[in-house]
């Protein structure tokens, strides 16, 4: 015998299959960066400026305002500027922050692609210095640091043209998303619009992964004018 159901049992019967993160992920690297990263893992920016003991008014200049240029931290090891971050475009789209604590939240995290053509992008803006890409295995990754992975729909270091809303629950942690998705954020932001089935741009983790090199897979050097070709 067959039954027929009808449009509204039919929606409340179907549901969407969960999202799913990708089998790789990808972290983009200065080149003079990796004799650290191999050393000591990758580190947030948060983290290098605790390693390299810096305090003071330079420590304030790199972590908690708009860096306009390529800034060396120690001894070789540089971190990106964030011409994409004006402040006045922050102060348009933040929720319930400054820009001064936006800069000192994405400081403290470390991020990875997930796809390449957003790290291509972001290696465009790094000409025309070499870049180190590493190619992350994700379901390793995840195990062992899902307590401190956060997951973002939008590139959260771009203010430029439309920004997006933003505020601290742009990072949705990695079991909140798992369990529903972007609803933590769009709770948080009071959005209207729902980005429910908007994949990750971002990955981060929290302050460190020193033992990175237990997770690559792969590790690509990119000369100038040089992308990641998947």
């Amino acid at each position: 015998m067959m039954y027929a159901l009808t449009k509204s049992a039919c929606r409340k019967a179907w549901k969407p299959k969960p999202m799913k993160l990708p089998p790789r992920l990808y972290h983009l690297a200065e080149e003079t960066n990796w004799p650290s990263i191999r050393r000591h893992g990758l580190l947030s920016t948060t983290s290098l400026l605790n390693q390299a003991g810096l305090r003071g008014e330079r420590r304030k200049r790199i972590e908690r305002s708009r860096r306009l240029e390529h800034t060396e931290v120690s001894d070789g090891v540089y971190v990106r500027d964030q011409k994409p971050l004006p402040a006045e475009a922050l102060r348009r789209c933040l929720i319930r922050m400054t820009p001064a604590e936006w800069y000192a939240l994405i400081n403290s995290k470390v991020f990875f692609w997930l796809d390449t053509d957003r790290l291509n992008r972001q290696r465009g803006a790094c000409e025309p210095r070499p870049q180190v890409v590493l190619e992350i295995d994700t379901a390793r990754l995840v195990a062992r640091y899902a307590d401190r992975i956060a997951l973002s729909p939008i590139n959260t270091g771009n203010a430029r043209r439309q920004p997006a809303k933003r505020g601290r629950c742009t990072f949705v942690p990695y079991g909140a998303w798992v369990e529903s998705e972007w609803s933590l954020e769009r709770e948080g932001l009071r959005a209207l619009r729902s980005r429910q089935r908007c994949p990750p741009a971002e990955l981060t983790i929290a302050d460190a992964v020193p033992d990175i090199m237990s997770f690559v897979k792969c590790v690509y050097r990119l000369s100038p004018g040089e992308k990641l070709r998947r």
